[in-house]
């Protein structure tokens, strides 16, 4: 099968390519519909590498899909041939204290899609354990489903906010995480959401949205928005969704005495914080770390209408374009949200 393979930095190359892999009891295999190209492929491909994980060799990309069922192992039960599906991309060790506790998501021995050594889902099919494999409901489509993955962080950023009914969130950061997580935390009960970026056009694409405000801070200091919109209070909870260091050492300045922080961003390198100005409010910050448990209710709240991410779906590619949209994906940061790779019937 053909597969969207890293050769090396820079050097994507669309060619025959066989992931190893046996159907298991407990798997299923899928046929690929609609993989997203996330950010962390694109720095794969211009970078070669990601903090600790180094490519080191040929490696498939891609991690936010949905399928088609096209077989089930012996074991499974709640899945069948022709069920259309998502997948969680990290599979952990079902046997470990991380597992056990329930935050597999920082499970140290957890394998993820397109995560140097392991091979992602840009091929026609790929084989996946059921535990982590959802089935979509029939109003939700392909390139919603391949939205799953992403929306699943803002899920996660949100219940770790613990959102109270009516608060006022800040989200630093307009890229697709800052987006998914200003949704997120809209339906997890937020007032009002303000949104800071210096992008322009993707500030335009989310301000769409009832209940989001945003803020240019090339043209207005986010502390006086924050300070106008909160009678000088300060925002409930404040998502940092950049990883930039300028945001994250102000970070506080935007958050009322006793509220939160939650960290989503990762910066590249080591970044300084106002400890200080963490304390002197007494403020609870959160980190956040993909996600865990939330899948289920990113499905559900797509179905019910009550989030939609398609509006954030920038482009469909044909798969054999791929390269020519990992390209544009590297390029056009400012304009573009979430582009698809959609694979042939």
């Amino acid at each position: 099968m053909k597969a969207l393979v890293l050769e090396e930095k820079g050097k994507l190359t669309l060619r025959e390519f066989e992931i190893p892999g046996t159907l298991g009891p407990r798997d299923v295999r899928i046929k690929i519909d609609t993989v997203g190209i996330c950010g962390s492929d694109v720095h794969y491909y211009t970078h070669g590498k990601i903090g600790h994980f180094v490519v080191r060799e040929p490696m498939v990309l891609g991690h936010e899909a949905a399928g088609t069922v096209i077989e089930a192992g012996a074991e499974v039960t709640h899945l069948q041939p022709g069920d259309r599906v998502c997948m969680e991309p990290g599979i952990p060790d079902p046997t470990s204290r991380a597992a056990k506790l329930g935050i597999y998501n920082v499970d140290p021995a957890v394998t993820f899609w397109a995560t140097p050594p392991v091979h992602g889902c840009l091929t026609p099919e790929v084989i996946h354990p059921a535990a982590f494999t959802c089935k979509l409901p029939d109003n939700v489509s392909f390139a919603e489903g391949a939205m799953v993955e992403p929306f699943a962080i803002g899920m996660q950023a949100a219940l770790r906010a613990r959102i109270q009914p009516g608060d006022i969130a800040v989200v630093t950061g307009a890229g697709p995480i800052g987006m998914m997580v200003a949704l997120a935390a809209l339906a997890g009960g937020c007032a009002r959401v303000i949104v800071a970026d210096l992008a322009q056009p993707k500030l335009d694409i989310i301000g769409a949205y009832d209940g989001i405000e945003t803020v240019n801070i090339r043209n207005r200091a986010l502390a006086e928005a924050v300070a106008e919109a909160t009678d000088g209070w300060g925002a409930d909870v404040v998502f940092e969704c950049s990883g930039a260091a300028p945001a994250i050492l102000s970070m506080h300045q935007l958050a009322r005495p006793g509220g939160t922080i939650v960290l989503v961003g990762m910066p590249v390198d080591p970044v300084p914080v106002d400890i200080v100005g963490l304390q002197a409010k007494e403020l609870r910050v959160e980190t956040v770390f993909r996600y865990a448990n939330v899948y289920d209710r990113a499905i559900a709240l797509i179905a019910s209408g009550k989030v939609d991410l398609k509006p954030l779906i920038s482009a469909s590619i044909p798969f054999e374009d791929s390269i020519a949209g990992f390209d544009r994906a590297a390029l056009a940061r400012e304009t573009d949200v979430k582009l698809q790779i959609v694979l042939p019937e």
